[in-house]
């Protein structure tokens, strides 16, 4: 195959699609097992210094916030992220000195709440480096490849950009046309973590609303911890399957968390913190207020359970509830009402 450019960006999260397999064979037990633990065992046990992560969800929807608080109270450092849909969770983690590299869609910016400070002068100052760019469809092929099991996608997209030379993609030759076709290769994700609204304790979680790359994401990551807003038993998974977006073949455990993806959306169930989210804008405008944000809300608190409690408790995420009420004729109609 003729190749007729190749992208400067670092490779990050690629494997031989045979030793992936081998690895998943060796590692990922296929059997109905209870994998329920707590978001504290759930790092301590997969989420290590140096790893290639990943989050579901998207920008400030159904991101597994409690997960994220715990990374950044066990102090893990070097980690690599892919940034896709990034917003809250990369910026939270960017700013407590978490993350070193990121391959990035679109990051650094909170949508129309403005510019991530924390994110943008981690970068300013070389304590995150931005190893690669890639466009939000670039970023769910690359976990499409992984999900399959190939070690590439052929696309048309990004030929003739920019974002293409800061990618870790290749042009090369159709052998076919004898037209250019760029190659997205595959990632695998040593973890992808996800919150879901409900989830079984062997691991089959269902998503209300869009899924955007989850699905994809889940078969391609190595380990996957899903953090669930309530765990239900396992006849009434059965009951609806083809609403079970991530099966229990791929999930390594189950952390049951209510709110946990506060100050983030959960589609149906609860609404943005507005005013936590820029509570955590203002303060990271520089470093001593990020340290003060993080003294207060992570390691100020053993959990993230008192976490709730301190951002308002009862009285604040009831309000949220409500707030998210508000858009009940939006809701798919067969979704069953709450």
């Amino acid at each position: 195959m003729e190749i007729l450019l190749e992208g400067e960006g670092e490779l990050l999260g690629w494997h031989d699609p045979d030793e992936n397999r081998k690895w998943v064979l060796e590692n990922k037990p296929r059997d109905l097992r209870d994998k329920q633990m707590s978001v504290k065992e759930a790092v301590e046990r997969f989420v290590h210094d140096g790893a290639c992560i990943a989050f579901g969800g998207f920008g400030h929807i159904r991101i597994p916030m409690s997960l994220i608080y715990e990374i950044i109270r066990q102090g893990r450092r070097n980690l690599a992220v892919f940034g896709k849909t990034a917003v809250h969770d990369i910026d939270i983690l960017i700013g407590a000195g978490c993350v070193s590299k990121i391959e990035v869609a679109y990051a650094f910016g909170h949508e129309l709440r403005g510019l991530s400070p924390a994110g943008r002068r981690a970068v300013e100052t070389g304590q995150c480096k931005v190893v690669a760019e890639i466009s939000n469809a670039g970023h769910q092929w690359r976990f499409l490849a992984g999900m399959m099991g190939t070690p590439f996608i052929p696309s048309r997209n990004m030929l003739g950009t920019d974002t293409l030379k800061k990618s870790c993609c290749k042009v090369v030759k159709d052998p076919w046309s004898g037209k250019p076709v760029c190659l997205i290769p595959a990632a695998y994700p040593d973890v992808a973590m996800f919150h879901v609204p409900r989830c079984d304790i062997y691991g089959n979680a269902q998503i209300d609303g869009i899924l955007v790359e989850d699905f994809e994401l889940a078969r391609a990551a190595r380990r996957v911890i899903i953090t669930t807003d309530e765990i239900i038993d396992n006849e009434t998974i059965r009951a609806e399957p083809y609403r079970t977006v991530i099966p229990s073949l791929v999930t390594d455990a189950v952390c049951e968390v209510p709110y946990g993806a506060h100050p983030t959306e959960m589609p149906y169930l609860y609404f943005f913190d507005e005013e936590h989210i820029g509570e955590w804008l203002e303060l990271s405008r520089t470093p001593e207020g990020a340290k003060e944000y993080f003294d207060k809300y992570v390691f100020g608190v053993k959990d993230f359970e008192e976490y709730l409690e301190l951002i308002g408790g009862v009285r604040k995420l009831n309000y949220l509830k409500r707030v998210e009420q508000l858009r009940e004729p939006m809701k798919a109609p067969w979704l069953k009402a709450k």
